[in-house]
């Protein structure tokens, strides 16, 4: 174990700073007095809203500086680097989204692998401490060993977002070798929170409650061989970024990869469940969603489960909110932030 504190004398660049984990992470920064260059094109993936929000609330923070720039305009990118030299860089900017990529493959490219081209190309040319980047657990594809591994085989992906992933790993390996960049790629499980993404399931379906609709679930109703997710936290997510931060890979090929995750997979079901109560406990009466059960989607793999144990090793962390205490903090704020709670009594007062 040895991380260390972050070094608020130098420079942090997060791209994506006005997404879900570059915002979270961004605030984490400044909290510690970094100085953070946020870069975001804010497109319009989900409600631009709620990008502007978290801008907001980085906004007061004097180290903080932000630019609206799509990572795949290289000039865009170049132009940063060059002004800024950060020491750090943290590339979270990406098309998100694995159903999203069997509909919309043109944006998936652009982002995902020119966009990082052009990140890990800048990192070449003004050279960086240390370039951590988001891979995703997408990238096990529909692996059936687990818990998943870091040294496990990943060249079978079942959708476009996982390919683009898988490439971001070995565009690093290959930059790391030939020019001794050190970089990390952290594999995502199921990130969740307040402030979230509006197209993750547990955000839709609590959109689709106060709306009165259905919620649609994609495991055909197959309790017994329901599909597993590890689903973290956002806050833990921070966390092993921030740590991992100060501690570069070292070696021959200074490239590594880990899974953050919380090593502890979850029933889609007993997740709902969980969302349920957690609404109930905010609204004071009972919650139930009223349910659709459809086909597992293309893309969509059965289980992710994540092991850690690299990611202990190397900095002594392991992922550990439990899905009840995030889900709870996630309510709390959805019914505060859309001021629902009114209307939310009335719906359920008019399913009893």
């Amino acid at each position: 174990m040895n991380y260390k504190q972050l070094d608020p004398s130098k420079t942090y660049l997060v791209t994506g700073a006005a997404g879900f984990i570059g915002y979270y992470l961004s605030k984490k920064l400044l909290e510690q007095r970094c100085r953070v260059i946020g870069v975001d094109n804010i497109n319009d993936y989900y409600d631009v809203n709620l990008k502007y929000t978290r801008l907001d609330r980085l906004a007061p923070y004097e180290n903080f500086t932000f630019v609206k720039g799509d990572i795949s305009d290289k000039e865009t990118i170049t132009r940063l680097f060059e002004e800024y030299r950060p020491n750090y860089v943290i590339n979270l900017a990406a098309q998100a989204g694995v159903r999203y990529s069997i509909e919309n493959p043109d944006v998936y490219i652009q982002s995902n692998i020119i966009g990082f081209y052009n990140i890990i190309e800048a990192c070449r040319n003004y050279p960086v401490d240390h370039l951590v980047y988001a891979s995703s657990s997408s990238v096990y594809g529909a692996n059936k060993k687990v818990p998943f591994e870091e040294s496990d085989q990943v060249d079978n992906p079942v959708s476009l977002y996982a390919s683009t992933k898988k490439s971001n790993e070995l565009m690093a390996h290959t930059y790391s070798h030939l020019y001794k960049i050190p970089a990390t790629g952290l594999r995502f499980f199921t990130v969740y929170g307040p402030m979230g993404r509006p197209d993750m399931a547990y955000f839709g379906f609590t959109d689709k409650f106060f709306a009165g609709e259905s919620i649609k679930i994609f495991n055909n109703g197959d309790f017994e061989n329901d599909l597993y997710r590890d689903f973290t936290y956002i806050d833990d997510i921070v966390e092993g970024i921030e740590r991992l931060l100060t501690v570069p890979p070292t070696g021959e090929v200074k490239h590594k990869v880990y899974n953050i995750g919380n090593n502890n997979p979850e029933k889609l079901m007993v997740f709902i469940e969980t969302l349920e109560k957690c609404l109930s406990n905010t609204l004071g009466q009972a919650v139930e969603f009223n349910k659709v059960f459809e086909p597992i989607k293309p893309g969509d793999v059965p289980a992710t489960y994540a092991s850690t144990d690299l990611l202990q090793e190397a900095v002594g962390f392991k992922p550990k909110t439990s899905i009840e205490e995030g889900l709870q903090r996630f309510v709390d704020w959805y019914v505060e932030y859309y001021e629902v709670e009114e209307k939310a009594l009335e719906k359920v007062n008019s399913y009893s």
